[in-house]
């Protein structure tokens, strides 16, 4: 059934006219003219068939029909308003993002102190987590993720490449290399939050790996972790150069080989509905402004 409820405009401005029971101050207030506002309050008077107002001289005040009207219509602007200002707050309150603990850490960790110059009215939440955000259980507004960008539901949008390879540091090289063959790092003791990436770089350096490959693996659940062993000289990680820049510029961390290993991406998500949240829209074009600069 059609709701039977006048213009909104004139419901504004009766609701205005009857809290200050004066059409000027009413006018004022809306930025209106007082014809504008006589105007609005005849066209629900004429709606309903019985006068809101009684007007005497510059005085007006509320007819029965309009002290029994004007209760009601005030409750409803203000459950309106407070329902604006409600998701207004929710929309430059805090923005929780989910990302893998080597990327939160090592990239987008140092970099949001930008953003939150850009957007001081926007807090941030950064969950490191290898665990994947469920966006209809968690609240999470966006998340980070390695794969090939075919998550269904999502908004996915390419950051860049999921490059690898191994790195070690100085000291361990001098110790155990040089190595000149990618089948001598078999032999190594390797660290690695997913052996997956060491499978793929050891195929595409064509590379067959035993069937007890994973005796020489160090497991650890964070490429931070694995980047800072390798740095103390434990063994060779499997890291994203990308994330270690400033380790490789002052020679904490060598890469090994030239080879690099790819087939999927980092990728910010989020739902669909969640497109044209101010706050996820902010996020996502500083974002991008951060990974085109390098």
């Amino acid at each position: 059934m059609a709701r039977q409820i006048p213009p909104l405009s004139a419901v504004r401005v009766f609701e205005a006219a009857a809290r200050h029971l004066n059409f000027t101050r009413a006018a004022e207030e809306l930025a209106m003219t007082q014809a504008a506002v006589s105007y609005q309050v005849k066209v629900i008077e004429d709606r309903l068939g019985t006068p809101l107002f009684i007007r005497s001289g510059r005085r007006v005040s509320l007819s029965p029909a309009g002290q029994r009207l004007a209760p009601f219509v005030s409750a409803a602007f203000d459950q309106l308003d407070e329902a604006f200002a409600k998701v207004r707050q929710e929309e430059s309150g805090v923005l929780t993002i989910s990302a893998a603990p080597g990327i939160a850490a090592s990239w987008l960790g140092p970099r949001l102190t930008r953003f939150h110059l850009t957007k001081p009215d926007i807090a941030v939440r950064l969950l490191a987590t290898n665990d994947l955000a469920d966006f209809t259980r968690d609240d999470v507004d966006v998340g980070i993720r390695t794969g090939p960008g075919d998550w269904p539901g999502l908004r996915a949008i390419e950051l860049f490449p999921a490059e690898y390879t191994p790195m070690c540091s100085p000291s361990y090289l001098e110790r155990m290399g040089p190595f000149t063959d990618p089948a001598q790092l078999l032999g190594t003791l390797r660290m690695n939050s997913d052996d997956v990436w060491w499978r793929v770089w050891f195929a595409q350096s064509g590379v067959t790996v035993p069937e007890d490959f994973g005796r020489n693996m160090f497991h650890v659940d964070s490429q931070v972790i694995e980047g800072m062993a390798a740095i103390a000289g434990q063994g060779v990680a499997m890291l994203t150069p990308r994330f270690w820049p400033f380790e490789i510029e002052t020679g904490r961390l060598v890469q090994i080989f030239p080879h690099v290993g790819g087939g999927s991406s980092f990728w910010l998500v989020y739902p669909e509905h969640k497109h044209g949240s101010a706050k996820v829209k902010a996020f996502r074009e500083w974002l991008m402004a951060e990974v085109r600069a390098g």
